[in-house]
């Protein structure tokens, strides 16, 4: 029962983020046709990723870390937790209030920060970008919060629809956008061409789409028998010890953000009208995120609740199996997807930007990204499981040692490595980091939790070796279809490497599951039946 649970959780996640990863890819697409992947496209990137970062700062990691192993516990109450969690949430929303308002107002000085080396224009341009789009920093908060409430009630649907909306209006914003101010696709518009209206036309349908996507989610709340009254009497509900561990994670947000500053201010420096920045490097991990945000997330949000019931019980050996059978599931799936979208690389650079340049930036950049795939997600996984048990400590240290990794090696790519491969170098040293962070968070886990780790290792054993024989085919194809010159079929136009990566992708993916099953491996069906049963059931 509790398998067959977990199934369905984790392909309607699937299939809900699926949809919105389809809609995302869309929007990126149309944003690049409007404004390019260079100089403006760069200002934006940075303007309207400033909230995000923020907003993680301030309450994203701790409301990941803390909501819902915490939300369990409050279960316990007499009243199921429902005075416990209006007052979480009233503490959250009014603390992401006076963040949203101070961050508005110092809109230049956290551009600055940002991406000092920004040339003066271009930082006066994201600076613009920035007032409309920081009041993302309130309506992320609101959607993590009343989603992880959801979650923690087993109600995964709406968490994952929500941003489906979000991406519609943002398109339709661009829609707009384009037809009266036409197409940019090769980013060749001056600075002194963005007007007031074109700036708050761009960047607030961007935020309108995330107002939208986390207020929506009040109207889920009364399903699982709930109903939001804020609620200012803050003592008697053990706030103390949720506050306690949601520090610690609040440390290794402040750890990662100030790497994440160091990286955009060292991408910056190649700000220029052909080499890969901020934008690039944004498009390619929108891509390199589409097989973790579907598998790894829908997986491990899934096994997370019961990760968090199962160590609220002190059921230590429960944990450990779901940790071990989610990192199988999730590691077959993504040693695949790695392996596929390298080979694709370029092609979806071209479907990203049908420009020669675009194309082979994004291609490089995210073919260092991919290096570091698997293991980004089993750290994702990694994490959550020291979350569940209600250590943030543990997961703080290990990300100062990676934070410390990776800024060593970004600051000797700006000083070695010329400024055209700044942002690939960026990119390979971010993926370093996390799989040395990743290895030494699963030496600590297995301290923690003990048992053999023999099965997990056999598994990715089996996965690598099934990727041999399917790499090699997929490379074949891509060079039958002319991948190795800019005027080959599958680089000569969008719909042309679309058809290139669908062919390399069927492939390699056959070839990938028939050596797994010579290998006697099952962990590919049983990552992929649930999903896509669920998408079958939803045609």
């Amino acid at each position: 029962m509790a398998e067959r649970s977990i199934a369905r959780s984790s392909s309607l996640l699937a299939a809900g983020t699926i949809a919105s990863r389809i809609l995302g890819f869309l929007k990126a697409i149309v944003l690049v046709q409007a404004i390019g992947v260079f100089t403006a496209a760069n200002a934006f990137a940075i303007g309207n990723q400033l909230p995000n970062t923020i907003y993680v700062i301030v309450a994203g990691g701790a409301l990941s870390a803390v909501l819902v192993p915490q939300i369990v516990r409050s279960a316990l109450h007499a009243d199921g937790g429902k005075a416990y969690i209006n007052k979480l949430v009233t503490i959250a929303l009014l603390t992401l209030a006076v963040t949203t308002v101070i961050a508005t107002a110092l809109a230049p000085v956290l551009v600055s920060i940002t991406a000092h080396a920004l040339p003066a224009d271009q930082a006066d341009l994201a600076t613009a970008f920035a007032y409309w789009c920081l009041p993302q920093i309130f309506f992320y908060g609101v959607y993590t919060i009343l989603g992880e409430v959801l979650n923690a009630k087993n109600s995964f649907g709406p968490f994952t629809l929500a941003p489906i909306i979000n991406n519609i209006i943002a398109l339709a914003g661009l829609g707009v956008f384009i037809a009266l101010f036409g197409a940019d696709p090769d980013g060749l518009r001056a600075i002194s061409w963005w007007t007031p209206g074109s700036i708050a036309l761009l960047a607030g349908t961007a935020t309108l789409g995330i107002a939208v996507q986390g207020l929506i989610l009040f109207a889920f709340w009364r399903r699982v028998g709930l109903s939001y009254r804020p609620d200012f009497r803050w003592r008697g509900v053990n706030l103390g010890a949720t506050g306690k561990i949601a520090g610690w994670s609040f440390g290794m947000i402040l750890v990662t953000t100030a790497a994440g500053f160091v990286e955009t201010n060292v991408v910056a420096t190649a700000s220029t009208n052909d080499t890969a920045s901020v934008a690039v490097l944004g498009n390619a991990w929108l891509i390199f995120m589409l097989p973790h945000s579907v598998v790894a997330v829908s997986i491990a949000t899934a096994y997370f609740t019961r990760m968090s019931e199962s160590a609220s019980a002190g059921e230590l050996g429960s944990v450990r199996r779901d940790v071990s059978a989610s990192i199988r599931q999730i590691t077959v799936v993504m040693v695949l997807a790695t392996i596929v979208l390298i080979v694709a690389a370029y092609p979806f650079g071209h479907v990203m930007s049908e420009s020669t340049a675009g194309a082979a930036a994004i291609g490089d950049v995210l073919i260092a990204f991919l290096v570091g795939l698997p293991a980004f997600s089993i750290l994702f996984v990694l994490q959550r499981a020291f979350f569940a048990l209600g250590d943030t400590r543990t997961p703080f240290f290990t990300t100062v040692f990676q934070a410390v990794v990776f800024t060593v090696g970004a600051l000797l790519v700006l000083v070695s490595v010329p400024v055209q491969w700044v942002g690939v170098g960026v990119a390979l040293v971010l993926s370093v980091a996390g799989i040395l962070q990743t290895v030494l968070i699963a030496v600590l886990i297995h301290r923690k939790l003990g048992g053999g780790i023999r099965r997990t290792v056999e598994s990715f054993a089996k996965d690598a070796l099934a990727a041999l024989p399917a790499s090699i085919a997929g490379a074949a194809v891509f060079l039958l279809f002319g991948g190795a010159a800019d005027t080959g079929f599958a680089m000569s136009g969008r719909f042309q490497a679309i058809v290139t990566m669908a062919v390399v992708a069927a492939v390699m993916a056959a070839i990938y599951a028939v050596s797994l099953r010579l290998l006697r491996s099952s962990e590919l069906s049983d990552a992929l039946t649930p999903i896509l049963a669920r998408l079958r059931r939803s045609r």
